[in-house]
């Protein structure tokens, strides 16, 4: 049932960047619907352009009591996320009910620390304007550290993409059986690892890294058995890939069998994509929060990766919101 326990109806809107993802997320709620119940239609939320690059997000349908959920990941540039706060705040001034932002990829979430004199927590300025504008709670997934939560004045569904990505790593644990092995590339990855690990029953390696400065990476040092292993490093967000690749190519080169990796949000910016395609990755597991670039030059620099939609977990979980059921039941690691 889509509707269980209240009158106001649902609208399900996407902001730019997320349109095909916003589009197989509908196409997973009308799988979920009972045969007496119509058909879920995305949103018409248009958006002017002016010349000097200023746009305005606008509802071209009523959305007067409505609980509205728009959907649209805030990965670079910023007018991703600028769109998404002007949708609603229109929203909002549309008299709707309730306005619950979907992020599948909340930007700016590195951000959340002083970790140097004289600069700015980022994420919590951002979980402030979510407020401003006017969302009543936000969902996400994988943020790349649950305390940003405390960082909202709203109530925050936080969504994981774990439960996805057991599928493709238990037909790895069939095909390699003990030699499989779950890496983290970094200190700051252990605990992702090594609840991966525990879940798959295998054994972990820590890799310590440092860094000459911000997205360079100096030195990869693997902490645990390597040689004669087939290696899965899991991360949360993939941006130039220099940490993953580096990674990648230390543990190869200390005897691995085969080295895959998978990420959340690939953000792929910058060299990333040619890193990748030669480095000694296998394979690169990656969700659809973030789109693949469409670019024809970097179209052919995708032959290594796989995408798990989370189409269907955003599905069901905007069904649970909006009928206020429970979430934590769904994400047991």
């Amino acid at each position: 049932m889509l509707n269980q326990v209240h009158t106001h109806r649902m609208e399900i809107f996407s902001c730019r960047a997320s349109l095909d993802f916003a589009r197989r997320v509908i196409e997973e709620m009308n799988k979920m619907k009972s045969p007496d119940e119509s058909d879920i239609q995305l949103g018409q939320l248009e958006v002017s352009q002016f010349s000097d690059g200023e746009f305005q997000p606008s509802y071209a349908e009523s959305v007067r009591g409505a609980t509205c959920f728009i959907i649209q990941s805030t990965f670079p540039p910023s007018d991703n996320l600028m769109e998404l706060l002007l949708a609603i705040d229109a929203a909002k001034r549309a008299s709707a009910n309730k306005v619950i932002a979907v992020v599948p990829y909340f930007g700016w979430a590195r951000q959340d620390r002083k970790d140097k004199p004289r600069v700015s927590i980022g994420a919590k300025l951002v979980a402030n304007m979510f407020k401003a504008a006017g969302a009543d709670s936000l969902m996400s997934c994988d943020l790349h550290a649950d305390q940003i939560q405390g960082f909202f004045d709203l109530p925050v569904n936080h969504l994981y993409a774990s439960m996805d990505f057991l599928g493709p790593l238990n037909k790895l644990k069939r095909k390699f059986g003990d030699t499989l092995t779950i890496a983290a590339p970094d200190m700051g990855g252990a605990k992702r690892a090594n609840t991966y690990a525990k879940a798959l029953r295998c054994p972990v390696v820590i890799c310590h890294k440092t860094r000459a400065r911000a997205n360079v990476v100096e030195r990869i040092q693997p902490i645990g058995d390597v040689e004669g292993r087939d290696i899965v490093i899991v991360d949360d967000i993939i941006d130039t890939a220099g940490t993953l690749t580096a990674a990648a190519n230390e543990l190869f080169k200390r005897g691995a069998n085969s080295v895959r990796a998978i990420a959340t949000h690939a953000i792929l910016s910058g060299p990333a994509y040619e890193r990748i395609d030669s480095s000694a990755l296998e394979e690169v597991y990656v969700t659809d929060t973030i789109p693949l670039s469409s670019e024809p030059e970097k179209l052919a620099l995708q032959g290594k990766f796989r995408v798990v939609s989370m189409a269907e977990t955003f599905a069901r979980m905007i069904l649970k919101v909006y009928n206020y059921q429970p979430i934590s039941t769904e994400f047991i690691m």
